[in-house]
C-alpha cells in the first residue's frame, strides 16, 4: 500500500481503487465479476485499472530495479549457494523468458502472436535474484520472436546495462554463452563428464528464475493461467503490474509453493549474434573449478612440483 500514492479522492476510502484492481487481477481481469462486487459501474472499474496499474508502472524502477555495487556480492553469494560451488561467485542474476497467453488481435498482425507451441502469446523477459526477485523484465515482444531474438534487442544488451563487467547471468541452451556485450553463461550441449557435473551445479542455480515465473503465475492463477482479455498493448502494463506485487510479496517474506514442472522451460533455437563475443573460455574455466578439488590430498602437500 505504501508504494502506491492514493490515486484520488472519491466518496470511498483512500485504498478502495488499489483492492479493486487487486480483486480484478486476483479474478481473471473481469470487470463485470468486479463491478458485481463492489457496486461500481464497469466505466467505473475499468477506469480505476487504467489508473492504478499506470501509477505502478511509474514505480517500477523503484521495486524491480539492478543492484548497487554494495549489493551485488550478496547476490553473487546467493547463486554460488544455490549452486552449492563457490565457482559460481560471479553470477550476478538468473535470466529467462516466458510465454503469457493473450487474446490475438483482430488484425493483419494476429499471426506473429503464435509461438512455435502454438498458442497467442507476447513474451516476457527477466532476470532475478537468488530468492527469485526480479532485477529486470522486457515484456512485450509477440510470441513469435525467438527468445534470442528478443535478448538482443533488449536494453540489457544493447546498452550493456547488467550485469557490470567481470560478472556473468545464468540462462538455458535458448541463448548463447559471451562475453560481451554482456556475461551470459549458458550449460554445455553435449557435455562431457567434467562438463556435466558443471551443468549439473549450472542448473541447481539457474532454475531459479522458473521459480519465479512459477510464483507469479501461480500468485495470479485466474489472470495468468489463460488468455488475457485485454489488448496486446496494454497485456504487458498487466504483466509488469504482476511482477511488482511479485517483488513485494518475495521481500516481505510472502512465498508461493511452485509445483515442479509447473513453469516449462523454453527449447527454442539461438539465432545468431552480431559480433558474438564467445564465453567458451569463461565457461571452461568455470567447469574446471567446479571439478577441482577444494583442497589437495595431505601427501600431495609433501613435494614440490615444477
Amino acid at each position: 500500500m505504501q508504494r502506491i500514492p492514493n490515486m484520488k479522492d472519491h466518496d470511498w476510502k483512500p485504498d478502495m481503487e488499489l483492492l479493486v484492481f487487486l480483486y480484478y487481477l486476483g479474478h481473471g481481469l473481469s470487470l463485470a465479476v468486479v463491478s458485481a462486487t463492489f457496486g461500481m459501474p464497469k466505466s467505473t472499474v475499468h477506469d480505476i485499472v487504467h489508473r492504478v496499474s499506470a501509477k505502478i508502472t511509474s514505480k517500477l524502477p523503484e521495486v524491480i530495479s539492478f543492484p548497487s555495487a554494495e549489493e551485488l556480492p550478496n547476490i553473487c553469494q546467493g547463486f554460488a549457494t544455490l549452486a552449492q560451488k563457490s565457482a559460481f561467485d560471479r553470477a550476478a542474476g538468473a535470466m529467462d523468458g516466458c510465454h503469457i497467453r493473450i487474446m490475438p488481435p483482430g488484425n493483419q498482425y494476429s499471426a506473429d502472436y503464435i509461438n512455435y507451441k502454438l498458442f497467442a502469446s507476447i513474451q516476457m523477459q527477466a532476470i532475478c535474484d537468488a530468492r527469485g526477485s526480479f532485477l529486470d523484465i522486457f515484456v512485450g515482444y509477440p510470441g513469435f520472436v525467438n527468445d534470442a531474438r528478443m535478448l538482443q534487442n533488449s536494453p540489457i544488451f544493447t546498452n550493456a546495462q547488467y550485469p557490470p563487467p567481470g560478472y556473468y547471468l545464468l540462462a538455458d541452451g535458448a541463448n548463447l554463452c559471451l562475453v560481451q556485450p554482456i556475461g551470459i553463461l549458458t550449460p554445455f550441449k553435449h557435455p562431457l563428464r567434467v562438463q556435466e557435473r558443471f551443468n549439473q551445479h549450472h542448473s541447481k542455480a539457474r532454475s531459479v528464475i522458473e521459480r519465479a515465473f512459477g510464483m507469479m503465475k501461480a500468485r495470479w492463477r485466474a489472470t495468468l493461467s489463460k488468455a488475457l482479455e485485454v489488448s496486446p498493448t496494454f497485456a504487458p502494463i498487466i504483466i509488469g503490474c504482476c511482477a511488482f506485487l511479485h517483488n513485494i510479496c518475495v521481500a516481505t517474506n510472502d512465498l508461493v509453493e511452485v509445483e515442479d514442472g509447473e513453469e516449462e522451460a523454453d527449447e527454442d533455437m539461438p539465432l545468431p549474434v552480431l559480433h558474438e563475443r564467445t564465453g567458451d573460455i569463461m565457461r571452461n574455466r568455470i567447469a574446471a573449478r567446479v571439478s577441482a578439488p577444494a583442497q589437495l590430498a595431505g601427501h600431495l602437500n609433501d613435494h614440490d612440483y615444477l
